[in-house]
């Protein structure tokens, strides 16, 4: 496919969103709909982009025997689900900073040691060019509330029993049930 005009269709706070046309390999054409965090996309460099836009947030108790999962309240679905603390990167701030910052604001925890940083992925192919990148880590700390009254956060500790029975029972957002089921069977 190759890609022939990007159009910006609408401007929102967090999100824009962008009807990209593009001719198929018969000679067609396909209009696909899409929503970025960039506000300025004109051509395949700001659409293909390698810079985060958020963190994704991995850790572990300090025994190395739990892991961290929040409860959340989603909008988007209307339900809680089960999902990684996560959370967009500030201007000016690294990958690291941004991890140590979310933890603290939806959890109360403190990240204290960064055992890696997974490269840059894709959030939602299936419908936005958002990019994150995972720092995995590990945490420790008492729970306190969200700093945000615009998140409803329940974290929580879990071992590899409880994660599997949760992944049984309950929805999760992707990355993080594949992460938790790789997890929970070692």
């Amino acid at each position: 496919m190759e890609l022939k005009k990007i159009d910006k269709v609408l401007d929102g706070k967090f999100i824009h969103r962008y009807d990209l046309t593009y001719e198929t390999a018969d000679g067609g054409t396909k209009v696909y709909e899409m929503i970025s965090r960039n506000p300025d996309i004109k051509g395949k460099k700001e659409l293909t982009a390698r810079k985060p836009d958020a963190v994704v947030i991995i850790v572990h108790d300090e025994a190395g025997e739990k892991i961290l999962i929040d409860r959340e309240f989603r909008l988007a679905t209307g339900e809680w689900i089960y999902n990684f603390p996560a959370g967009l990167i500030d201007e000016g701030e690294e990958p690291e900073e941004s991890a140590k910052r979310e933890l603290r604001e939806e959890t109360g925890l403190e990240l204290y040691e960064i055992d890696d940083k997974i490269p840059l992925s894709y959030s939602a192919i299936g419908f936005s060019n958002e990019t994150n990148v995972c720092i995995v880590g590990k945490a420790r700390g008492e729970f306190k509330e969200s700093t945000s009254v615009l998140e409803e956060i329940e974290p929580g500790w879990y071992t590899k029993a409880e994660v599997r029975e949760l992944i049984a029972k309950y929805p999760f957002a992707a990355r993080t049930q594949a992460y938790c089921y790789v997890w929970s069977k070692e």
